[in-house]
């Protein structure tokens, strides 16, 4: 309300104007409500005389005398409300109603002729239903407004409403006193706070006690006044009110929510006699903890609400009376009855009543305030001034006041925070001027600061350098130096920092991590992968002691994170299956996370699944599928390592529970495990109805970055093909079971050399005339060189050692 902040500070300029300076120093101003459009033409009048409507039974005829030296006008009325003698708001012809868009004209109502309209609240903006026409009560008293004057002062449309936003960090600013500040920091004008005199306790036989948890309560008064007259609140302060969108209750209640609106805190008040009723004892026990289920609230809303261990109460006599920071209850509400009254003004941890708020999902006012944070220096101040209306326009005397203190000792310390000019000039840049181009000069810096209540010392001169101490209402966002040179930015006015360009244009260009995170995509594509994405949460997997627990999980079967990938990616197989899509071939990168003693850990992976029949068509096997088999798969995976210039390894393993003992592998790259792959094991795919042929594969990409990060892989040496022919020779033996075929080949190339183009297995066989224990295996060497057709003499001895290394290591059986 602009009326309510020139009380506070002089603002001279027009309403738009001072919406983009607050636009501009960050407090958003959304919409403009210029209330005093809303009731142009509208004068008061008073209704002379007023009889029936001879041809409508809800209608009458009323003589109106609108005070503009010309005869009474004749009127007719729906309201039911309408009589002789009263002063009321009416709306001459010619005049524009722009809330319900009407513009009066002379009309005929049923016969006769009306001039004019009588106004209720809703048809000048001050009320979304009325019941009947406005009255004013207090025209015809000494001082009152005469006939004709304008309805706008006496409504408060003379009034102009601005919308603001402000910053989560600036919770000072959700006040009329805290804008007032920022408004006079902006404009230079001089800020007129709200004086408050001493209370004093007229005293009594009544005792006050409160205990509070100092974790979620700092500080908590409670405040005993007797005397109370509950009435209606003065027009002034309704007006205000309703300015703010808050509905008038009676004086009690409309000075409590007065006082947010001016200081920002949140105050409550509980009628006396009620708690004394409730808790059958005229001393008052009051406390602050977390609610202890079951338990029943009834809110000021009329609603009964279940407690949850999230809510913070308020409690007499260990008996719940509130919504701590939130809604008071119902049992303990001020009424038309209420003659004595105990006022809460406390400060609660923003987090509990967010937690609070949030599982009932209620908020309110002073929720909204409470989750930003409330001043913890001010809060005085705030129940002084709720205390001085209270006598004042309630009769209030107060009787009685206790206190639960555990603020933190620095309050009472100035914060100082040095501020150097060199630093501040380097962040924000160069200025612009008229003429040249400059930099924030010492005396700018020192009005804006001074400005917004900081106390500034100068320590040095060369360089210059300030002790600034912040005013305790700026303690929660004004801590560092950087906070300092953003409110000189801020109002200083970011518009006048020269904008400027790189000097030079330079390319663009990929980072190494994206162009191997491309590459390494591009070759699961190729091979016929899609690329999958999911949540980063477990699903429902069990406690290993290595989970990582989210704090405040969306949902409770999400309570997790993830450990690994190939949960996931089985579950979407799973799901394709059922939507008839058929057999998923899928892969994701992403990362997985656990904990140990050093603490939280988290690590980048690539899981894959696939399976099913690849082929498109089936016309050849008469539409019978060909399940994948795991060497069909193990082949996807080579392609991809021979792409990558990846020489992986493949051996034994059967630690993973989710994998068949019998066709599973772990992955390795020079020495280095790499991951996992093999078939889902058969318990687990008759649990979730999957086909035989199911493989998947887990992979570390710390491992894979590492080896292709290195400069061999990067710029890739051109190798010409060979021109000279090759030559074969195959070699057949008993192998022990034991063995793998992954080491054999690892052994037979170290042994052969560089001559060793190629060795493939094309032959194995278990059964009958096969020892026990060993099967029998051909394979086939490939011997070539590049600069010369190779003889027998040449291929001879790395032949030779093939077969020597294949007995003396692996203690094979030759047959050939």
């Amino acid at each position: 309300s602009l009326n309510w902040l020139n009380e506070l500070v002089k603002v001279s300029i027009e309403p738009a104007a001072l919406a983009e300076v607050l636009t501009l120093a960050g407090f958003e101003v959304e919409s403009i409500e210029d209330r005093r459009q809303w009731a142009a033409g509208v004068v008061v009048g008073q209704v002379l005389s007023r009889e029936p409507h001879p041809n409508a039974d809800k209608l009458s005829v009323c003589l109106v005398d609108a005070g503009d030296g010309h005869p009474p006008v004749q009127i007719v009325c729906g309201a039911a409300n309408v009589r002789a003698g009263i002063y009321v708001p009416v709306a001459k012809v010619g005049a524009y109603l722009p809330v319900i868009d009407l513009k009066i004209k002379p009309a005929k109502l049923r016969g006769e002729k009306s001039e004019g309209m009588i106004c209720s609240l809703a048809e000048v903006g001050l009320a979304k239903e009325s019941a009947g026409i406005h009255i004013f009560a207090e025209v015809g008293d000494a001082g009152a407004p005469s006939l004709g004057s304008d309805v706008g002062p006496l409504l408060g449309l003379d009034d102009v409403i601005l919308d603001l936003t402000s910053t989560a960090n600036r919770a000072d600013a959700l006040s009329m006193v805290g804008i007032a500040r920022e408004v006079a920091a902006l404009t230079g004008a001089v800020i007129n706070l709200p004086t408050m005199s001493p209370v004093s306790l007229v005293g009594g036989n009544k005792n006050v006690q409160v205990r509070v948890d100092p974790q979620s309560c700092q500080v908590y008064i409670a405040t005993l006044v007797d005397k109370i007259q509950i009435a209606p609140a003065p027009d002034w302060l309704q007006r205000r009110l309703q300015a703010a969108s808050i509905r008038s209750i009676n004086n009690v209640v409309d000075i409590t929510n007065y006082v947010l609106l001016e200081w920002g805190q949140p105050l409550h008040a509980f009628d006396a006699d009620k708690l004394t009723a409730l808790t059958g004892s005229a001393d008052f026990d009051l406390g602050v903890r977390l609610a202890q289920p079951p338990a029943v609230l009834k809110t000021l809303d009329a609603q009964e609400r279940q407690l949850q261990p999230q809510n913070l109460l308020i409690t007499a006599s260990d008996r719940p009376i509130a919504l701590a920071g939130v809604m008071g209850g119902a049992d303990t509400e001020v009424d038309e009855n209420t003659t004595s009254i105990l006022l809460e003004a406390a400060i609660f941890d923003s987090v509990a009543i967010r937690k609070s708020s949030r599982c009932q999902n209620l908020r309110s006012e002073a929720s909204t305030r409470y989750e930003r944070g409330v001043n913890l220096a001010e809060l005085e101040l705030a129940n002084q001034r709720a205390l001085n209306l209270l006598a004042e326009l309630a009769g209030g005397q107060v009787i009685t006041e206790a206190k639960a203190d555990y603020r933190p000792d620095w309050l009472g310390q100035p914060r100082t925070i040095e501020l150097r000019w060199e630093r501040l000039n380097q962040i924000l840049g160069p200025t612009v001027g008229e003429e040249e181009v400059g930099e924030v000069s010492a005396s700018d810096i020192e009005r804006t600061l001074t400005a917004l209540g900081c106390q500034l010392t100068q320590t040095s001169a060369e360089p210059v350098v300030w002790n600034v101490i912040v005013p305790t209402y700026r303690y929660r966002d004004l801590e560092r130096e950087i906070d300092l040179i953003e409110e000189v930015a801020r109002l200083y006015g970011y518009d006048k920092f020269q904008d400027t360009l790189p000097s030079e244009s330079a390319a663009g260009y990929l980072s190494l991590d994206v162009e191997l995170l491309r590459l390494v995509r591009s070759s699961f594509r190729a091979v016929g992968f899609n690329e999958l994405m999911h949540y980063s949460y477990a699903l429902n997997k069990p406690d290993t002691g290595r989970m990582v627990d989210i704090a405040n999980p969306m949902f409770t079967e999400y309570a997790t994170l993830r450990s690994e990938l190939t949960s996931h990616l089985i579950q979407s197989f799973q799901y394709n299956l059922e939507q008839g899509n058929g057999a998923l071939w899928g892969f994701e990168i992403g990362k997985v996370f656990s904990k140990d003693e050093s603490g939280l850990l988290e690590a980048d992976v690539l899981a894959g699944i696939c399976g099913g029949d690849a082929r498109a068509e089936r016309w050849t096997t008469s539409d019978k599928p060909q399940p994948l088999t795991w060497y069909e798969a193990k082949g996807l995976l080579d392609n991809i390592w021979q792409r990558l210039g990846m020489l992986v390894e493949y051996q034994v393993d059967q630690s993973n529970e989710q994998f068949h003992p019998g066709r599973t592998a772990s992955l390795w790259l020079h020495g280095e495990r790499l991951g996992i792959f093999g078939q889902l094991h058969p318990q687990l795919r008759q649990k979730l109805d999957l086909p035989d042929a199911v493989y998947a594969f887990q992979l570390n990409l710390e491992v894979v970055w590492e080896h292709l990060a290195q400069d061999e892989q990067l710029v890739p040496l051109y190798q010409a093909f060979s021109t000279y022919p090759a030559s074969d020779r195959d070699i057949a033996f008993f192998a022990p079971l034991t063995v793998s075929l992954a080491e054999l080949q690892k052994a037979m190339r170290q042994a052969a050399g560089d001559l060793l183009a190629d060795v493939r297995l094309f032959d194995e066989y278990r059964g009958q005339n096969v020892p026990d224990g060993q099967r029998s295996l051909a394979m086939r060497l490939v011997y070539r060189a590049s600069d010369r057709t190779l003889k027998d003499e040449d291929i001879e001895p790395a032949h030779q050692k093939v077969r020597d290394i294949l007995v003396d290591k692996f203690q094979v059986t030759l047959r050939s």
